[in-house]
């Protein structure tokens, strides 16, 4: 919640904020114009273009608003918007008219890539291995290597990520070649422009010059025939030349509402799929981004969020944004507490399959090297024993059944003798670490 703070710091970390949740062009159009006119601890007024963004912004974005912004006492934000004023057009005297090939182009040819998207900060595992390979050998060898380079994969894992990282280093080591990294929808409206403004043939002859294409999320040209058919005719005209494309999409070539055609185009290079980051990667990138922002993360707490945030990358760099603002503006320390309490509505779960006393057993006796008939028998070592109430406080977490009928389960056991093994161990948890972690391992295995 926004304190005494200055309005426009607290802005600026809303925005630092959602641009990890949004595409580059989405962030341009409709978070960008915004700008903050005045602001205290009661009241925060921003000024919007029209009242799209306004709408936009609090259809899309109500819920993180409340984390940065002031609210109500009956809780709503307590924003005020104010339309900005048309701008009135100037008087400019027209420069003598040229020909067209001196006339300037009236789509998007600047290079846009994002300045931390580079093949140095990717942090590599196994599940991106493969793909940030052909990213490299791609970029080393425009052309010559797989051509076109098709990255698939889901939403934030960096598919968006090797698509600049390849454009940067072809910048820096390919100086004379000419390159164009553009969204989709860039290419589509850079199509729309040109058609009202009758500037067709130079917008194709700008595109089918260029050395290297990359485009990201390919899957926006889906159900817009016309669309595709000039950008499959720009796709052609390249390859045909020997020219480098790489494309992103959501989904593999094959699985998009697209003509054969098309998807036939696409898979004709390498075809390469980044899969979800296993753990240890995800607390490798939550600690690498952590150090650029300048956040104190301990191994734990890495781990802990790790745990809970697993299918997005994005939603990473999103935690540790609301993290870095949360303790800023309340000047505190991190700790497992206030991860909880800030990152509870992130937190994912993976649904859960049927568990039963059985696979509770099997796995337990496999970590602590028992037989599940001794889990279930009566032996009172101080080994069996302590699995066994492991395995009792495990089937009480995950299976939704009476304790009567689950203490039966472990040889004819009591419900009074599952419930005190539970409270034991849960107990336990709280003051010893190492047996925490070996039981979110046994849970994992579990769940598996």
């Amino acid at each position: 919640m926004l304190t005494t703070r200055n309005p426009h710091e607290t802005w600026k970390q809303f925005l630092e904020f959602v641009e990890e949740r949004c595409s580059a062009a989405e962030f341009e159009n409709w978070l960008a114009p915004i700008k903050v006119i005045e602001g205290s601890s009661e009241e925060i007024a921003l000024e919007v273009p029209n009242i799209f963004v306004r709408e936009y912004l609090l259809d899309n974005y109500k819920k993180d608003l409340c984390s940065f912004l002031p609210l109500k006492e009956n809780g709503e934000l307590a924003i005020r918007f104010i339309i900005a004023e048309p701008k009135k057009k100037e008087t400019v005297v027209a420069p003598p008219p040229t020909e067209p090939e001196e006339q300037q182009y009236l789509f998007h040819t600047d290079l846009r890539l994002n300045q931390t998207y580079t093949f140095e900060n990717f942090i590599e595992g196994p599940s991106n291995q493969f793909v940030k390979s052909a990213a490299m050998g791609v970029a080393n060898r425009p052309s010559r290597s797989y051509n076109p380079l098709f990255i698939h994969g889901g939403v934030g894992l960096g598919k968006t990520h090797l698509l600049h990282g390849i454009g940067h280093f072809i910048k820096h080591h390919h100086k004379k070649l000419r390159i164009q990294c553009i969204t989709t929808e860039g290419f589509i409206n850079d199509l729309v422009d040109s058609l009202r403004n009758k500037s067709v043939d130079r917008m194709k002859k700008y595109y089918r010059a260029l050395d290297v294409l990359l485009v990201d999320d390919i899957q926006f040209l889906q159900s817009r025939l016309n669309f595709e058919e000039e950008f499959c005719n720009t796709f052609e005209s390249l390859i045909n030349q020997n020219k480098q494309i790489i494309i992103t999409s959501d989904k593999a070539p094959g699985q998009l509402k697209l003509s054969e055609r098309m998807i036939a185009r696409m898979e004709w290079g390498l075809v390469a799929h980044i899969g979800v980051p296993d753990l240890e990667t995800r607390v490798a990138i939550l600690q690498h981004k952590a150090e650029q922002r300048g956040i104190r993360l301990s191994n734990k707490i890495a781990f802990y969020i790790a745990e809970r945030i697993f299918n997005n990358v994005r939603q990473l760099e999103g935690a540790l944004n609301r993290l870095s603002a949360y303790c800023r503006l309340m000047n505190s320390d991190l700790s497992e507490e206030i991860v909880e309490k800030t990152l509870a509505e992130m937190f994912q779960h993976k649904p859960q399959k049927k568990i039963s006393v059985e696979s509770i057993l099997k796995t337990v006796a496999a970590i602590y090297d028992l037989r599940v008939s001794d889990l279930k028998g009566t032996t009172r070592t101080k080994e069996i024993a302590f699995a066994r109430q492991v395995a009792m406080y495990l089937a009480k977490e995950l299976i939704n059944e009476s304790l009567v009928k689950l203490a039966a389960s472990f040889g004819g056991k009591t419900h009074s003798t599952l419930l005190h093994a539970w409270k034991k161990i849960a107990e336990q948890i709280e003051k010893d670490d190492m047996l925490k972690r070996q039981i979110q391992l046994t849970r994992r295995n579990i769940e598996a």
